[in-house]
C-alpha cells in the first residue's frame, strides 16, 4: 500500500466559533472606509414568497468585505472577480434582500440576470420540443400518404464512412415515422463496394436517439471491413430506404478526438425526470457496458404541505398547514374566518369534510375580539386531524384577527403530473466493461445546486460519448475497459424540478427545516431548503469554518447537522466506493476549475490543510490537460486566476463535497464551474456542454494514465548560497509530480520523515536553510505510488538518495 500522499485529518473548532463564523458580519461604513466587525449580523429580511430573484453585482473593497458578504448567508453566484479597485461578487437576491444588503452598507452594481431571462429559457426549451414533435407528426403524415413523392416511413438522413487509425467505420442516421412511440432498433444493410449486392458487406443496428422525451432519429456506428457504396434500411413495417454512402470530412488536428468520434447528443435543457430517463435509456441500450444504480437514500420529494397565511399584520396573522401533503389531500382543505355578525358570540370551529370554518368571538357590540393565538389554538383543538395552526413567525399572536373568506390551502407546486410527488430516488449510471470494483473508479456528479441547468447536460453528453464511441474509437474503448465510471446527473432532483417549474433561482433542496417560530409558513416557501454543497462532513460550519449559514432561509444553509440530507448521504455513499480515486463535481457558473482546500475559518483565514507539494503539482498538471481539452472546442479558456484551490480563487465554502472527497476518502476531487450564468441561451448552453464534456472525458484519460503509470520518479537536490553565515539553501526538483521525504540527521528516510513542503499559495517548493555540509538523505514517490529507485521506505532499504549540502564548485 503506497503512502497516502495527502494528509487526511480534520480540525474541529469550538462550537461558539462555528456559530460566530456563521452569523458575524462586517459592515461597510461609507463607500471607501475600512470594514468593522459588528456584534450581530443585520436582521435577516422576512422571506417574501413570490418575489423573483436576479443576479446582481456586489462591489466590495477587498477580501475582508468579501468574507463579510459571505457571512451574511446571502446566496452567492460562483463568481468573484478581483480588480484593481477591489472585488466584484455576484449575488442571487430578491428585491427585499437587495434592500437588506444596501441597509447593511454593501454597494450593489449592475443587474446581470433577471427572472425574465430564465422564463425565456424555459419558453425556448418548450418551443424546441414542440418543433421536434411537429416535425415527427409531419413526417409520419407524409409517410402514410401514398401520393407523396417518398411514401416510405423510414428516411436515411446520412451515411458516413471514415477511417479511424487502421479501422474503417460506417455511421448512419435515419428517421422512422413511428420512432416517437415504438422502441425498435433499425437494421442497416450495406454492400461491400461498387457493383456488389446490398447485404454483402454485412449489417449493423442503429438505435433511437431521444432527448427530453422527444424522438429525434436513430443513429449508430460500427466497424466495417470495406468501404460500402450503398446502405438500405427496411423498417419494421416493411418500408424501404436506400442511400449512398458519403466520405466523412477529416477531423481537424486540433480536435481532441479521432476521426468520426460521435458527439453532440443534447438538444435542450432537461429536467431531473428527463435526465434519469435518459440514463435508463442508455443502460437498456448498452447492457454490457452500463447499468443504472439507484442510490440508497430517497429525497424528501417534490412535494409540500398545503398552506395559507391569513391576515395582514404580523401579530394578527394565523399560519395554517395541512397535515397531509398537498397532492395527498392537503390541497383540498380550506379555512374560513367568519364574523358571526352578532354580539357576545363564542369562538368556535366547525369542520365539514375538508372545509374548516372558524366562527370568531365578538364582544357585546358585535366587534371581533379573537386573537391570532386564540384562533390557532381553536384550530388545533377542533381541526387538528386536518391542519396545524400557529402564530406568525414567533409572534405572541395578541393581535385581533380579521375575518377572511374561504381560503384554499395549496402546496403551490406547478410541475405537471409527470413529475413525481413521492420521495424521489436518485440514480447514477455506472459505465465500464468491468463494473465489479476491480478497476479504478471515476465519479462525476452534477446539480447539487438546483438552478444550474448546464452541468447535468455535460454529464449526459459524456455518458453518450463513452457508450456510443466504444465500438469504433480505440481511446474510448480503453477508458471503458480500464475504468469503472459513475455518473450522477442530478444529485438534487427535488430542487431541480422546483427550479424548472416554480422558482428558477432555487439553489437548495426542498426540505423545510424552519421552525414555526421562523419562516416555515406559506410566505417563506421560496426560501426553504439545505444547500447540499454545505452539508458534508469535512471542514464544515459545525467544525467552525466559514462560508455556510445556520439560518434555515439562507442561500448557504448548512442544515441541522452534517449529512442530514439524503442527497448528501447518497454522495457520501458513492465516494465510499473503495476503488474511486478521481471525481469531478460540475457546477455553474463562473468558468472556474478548482480543488481543495475549499474552506477556511475566520478571523485569521485558518485554512483546511493544503495538499502536499506532490499532490498540488498533480492537481495543476492534470488540470492543464483537462483545461486544454475544454479550450479545443471553441478556444474558450479558463484563466489561471480562476484555476486552483477553491479558497484561493473563490471564497470559503464550509462543508463542500470536494473537501469531503479529498480529506475523508483521498479522492482527487475537482470542481468545474461551467460558463458564465446558470441558465444561458441555448446556443451558449450547448457550447458549454460540448466543451466541458471534452474536459470530463479528459479527466477519465488522466485517471487511466494514473492507473497505468509504472514509471518511477527521479529527483535532484539543489544547493544555493544563503544570506546567513555558515548556512546554505536547499531545494529539490522532481521529474514529475512527486513527494520528497528527507532527513537531515543521517537517518534513513521513511514515510515518517519530513515531507518537503510548498513555499506558499500557488508557489513552488519551500527553501530549506541548513548548515553547510549537512548530510541530506531523501527519496521521492509519485502520485501513483511509484518510489524512486524502487527504494523500500520501511527503514530497511539502503538505495535512497544521499548528498551533502555544499555549494557546487565553480
Amino acid at each position: 500500500m503506497p503512502y497516502p500522499l495527502s494528509p487526511r485529518w480534520r480540525r474541529r473548532l469550538p462550537v461558539p466559533v462555528a456559530l460566530a463564523a456563521a452569523t458575524a458580519v462586517v459592515l461597510l461604513v461609507g463607500p471607501a472606509s475600512a470594514v468593522t466587525p459588528q456584534a450581530t449580523a443585520p436582521a435577516e429580511a422576512d422571506p417574501i414568497a413570490g418575489q423573483q430573484a436576479s443576479v446582481v453585482e456586489v462591489l466590495l473593497d477587498g477580501t475582508a468585505e468579501l468574507d463579510a458578504l459571505v457571512a451574511t448567508g446571502v446566496d452567492l453566484d460562483h463568481h468573484v472577480e478581483r480588480t484593481e479597485t477591489g472585488v466584484v461578487a455576484q449575488a442571487v437576491i430578491t428585491p427585499s434582500e437587495a434592500d437588506r444588503l444596501t441597509a447593511a452598507g454593501f454597494t450593489l452594481g449592475e443587474v446581470l440576470h433577471r427572472p425574465a431571462d430564465a422564463r425565456d429559457r424555459v419558453a425556448e426549451r418548450e418551443a424546441t420540443i414542440a418543433e421536434h414533435r411537429s416535425e415527427n407528426r409531419e413526417f409520419a403524415a407524409t409517410a402514410g400518404d401514398p401520393t407523396a413523392p417518398d411514401a416510405s416511413d423510414v428516411k436515411i438522413i446520412r451515411a458516413d464512412y471514415y477511417t479511424s487509425g487502421t479501422g474503417q467505420v460506417l455511421s448512419v442516421e435515419a428517421k422512422w415515422a413511428q420512432g416517437q412511440t415504438a422502441t425498435n432498433t433499425l437494421t442497416v444493410e450495406r454492400d461491400s463496394g461498387p457493383g456488389t449486392a446490398i447485404g454483402s458487406g454485412g449489417t449493423q443496428t442503429i438505435s433511437r436517439f431521444v432527448d427530453a422525451g422527444v424522438y429525434l432519429y436513430h443513429r449508430g456506428a460500427a466497424a466495417v471491413t470495406s468501404r460500402p457504396q450503398y446502405v438500405r434500411i427496411t423498417s419494421p413495417t416493411g418500408d424501404v430506404a436506400v442511400a449512398k454512402v458519403q466520405e466523412w470530412l477529416p477531423t481537424p488536428r486540433t480536435d481532441p478526438e479521432g476521426p468520426g468520434y460521435q458527439k453532440d447528443f443534447v438538444t435542450s435543457y432537461q429536467t431531473p425526470t428527463e435526465l434519469y430517463a435518459r440514463i435508463q435509456q442508455l443502460a437498456a441500450e448498452f447492457p454490457k457496458l452500463a447499468e443504472v444504480v439507484e442510490l440508497p437514500y430517497k429525497t424528501n420529494g417534490y412535494r409540500r404541505h398545503a398552506q395559507a397565511v391569513l391576515g395582514a399584520a404580523n401579530a394578527s396573522r394565523v399560519a395554517v398547514d395541512s397535515l397531509a401533503w398537498g397532492h395527498e389531500g392537503g390541497n383540498d382543505v380550506s379555512v374560513e374566518l367568519a364574523d358571526p355578525g352578532t354580539g357576545n358570540a363564542a369562538l368556535g370551529v366547525t369542520v365539514t369534510g375538508n372545509a374548516i370554518r372558524v366562527n370568531l368571538a365578538t364582544d357585546g357590540t358585535g366587534a371581533v375580539i379573537s386573537t391570532a393565538a386564540q384562533v390557532a389554538a381553536a384550530l388545533n383543538a377542533n381541526a387538528g386531524t386536518l391542519v396545524r395552526a400557529y402564530t406568525y413567525r414567533g409572534s405572541p399572536g395578541d393581535g385581533v384577527v380579521a375575518s377572511a373568506p374561504r381560503t384554499q390551502l395549496t402546496d403551490d407546486l406547478s410541475a405537471p403530473a409527470s413529475v413525481s410527488r413521492d420521495p424521489h430516488p436518485v440514480y447514477a449510471i455506472r459505465i465500464g466493461k468491468h463494473r465489479d470494483g476491480s478497476k479504478l473508479g471515476v465519479l462525476a456528479y452534477a446539480q447539487e445546486h438546483a438552478r444550474e441547468w448546464v452541468p447535468p447536460l455535460v454529464t449526459i453528453e459524456t455518458a453518450e460519448r463513452l457508450l456510443r464511441n466504444y465500438d469504433h474509437d480505440g481511446r474510448t474503448k480503453q477508458l471503458l475497459n480500464d475504468l469503472d465510471i459513475w455518473i450522477a446527473p442530478s444529485i438534487n432532483p427535488d430542487g431541480g424540478h422546483y427550479s424548472f417549474y416554480d422558482f428558477n433561482s432555487q439553489r437548495k433542496n426542498m426540505t423545510n427545516h424552519c421552525p414555526t417560530t421562523g419562516a416555515a409558513d406559506f410566505l417563506g416557501r421560496d426560501s426553504w431548503g439545505v444547500d447540499n454543497n454545505r452539508n458534508y462532513t469535512e471542514y464544515s460550519l459545525f467544525d467552525g469554518y466559514s462560508g455556510a449559514s445556520s439560518s434555515c432561509t439562507s442561500g448557504t444553509y448548512a442544515g441541522p447537522s452534517e449529512l442530514s440530507e439524503p442527497e448528501n448521504r447518497n454522495l457520501d455513499w458513492l465516494a465510499s466506493r473503495p476503488n474511486i480515486k478521481f471525481s469531478m463535481n460540475l457546477h455553474s457558473s463562473g468558468n472556474y476549475f478548482m480543488w481543495s482546500p475549499g474552506a477556511y475559518a475566520l478571523p485569521d483565514r485558518t485554512s483546511a490543510p493544503r495538499p502536499s507539494l506532490a499532490d498540488e503539482s498533480f492537481f495543476w498538471g492534470a488540470s492543464s490537460r483537462i483545461l486544454t481539452a475544454i479550450k479545443q472546442h471553441r478556444n474558450m479558456a479558463v484563466t489561471p486566476a480562476r484555476t486552483g484551490p477553491i479558497s484561493d480563487v473563490l471564497y470559503s465554502a464550509a462543508g463542500n463535497s470536494g473537501d469531503m472527497l479529498w480529506y475523508k476518502y483521498g479522492i482527487y476531487a475537482w470542481n468545474f464551474e461551467v460558463g458564465t450564468s446558470f441558465q444561458p441561451e441555448w446556443d451558449e448552453a450547448h457550447a458549454e456542454a460540448m466543451e466541458f464534456s471534452n474536459g470530463l472525458v479528459e479527466l477519465m484519460r488522466v485517471a487511466r494514465d494514473f492507473e497505468s503509470d509504472k514509471k518511477r520518479p527521479t529527483s535532484t537536490m539543489n544547493v544555493a548560497p544563503s544570506s546567513s553565515p555558515g548556512m546554505v539553501n536547499v531545494t529539490f526538483d522532481v521529474s514529475e509530480p512527486a513527494s520528497v521525504f528527507y532527513t537531515l540527521d543521517g537517518a534513513k528516510p521513511t514515510y515518517d520523515s519530513t515531507l518537503y513542503g510548498s513555499a506558499g499559495i500557488r508557489e513552488g517548493g519551500e527553501t530549506l536553510t541548513v548548515p553547510a555540509g549537512t548530510e541530506v538523505h531523501w527519496f521521492s514517490v509519485d502520485a501513483a505510488g511509484n518510489v524512486e529507485k524502487n527504494y523500500r521506505p520501511d527503514g530497511k532499504g539502503n538505495n535512497y538518495r544521499k548528498g551533502k549540502a555544499v555549494l557546487p564548485r565553480r
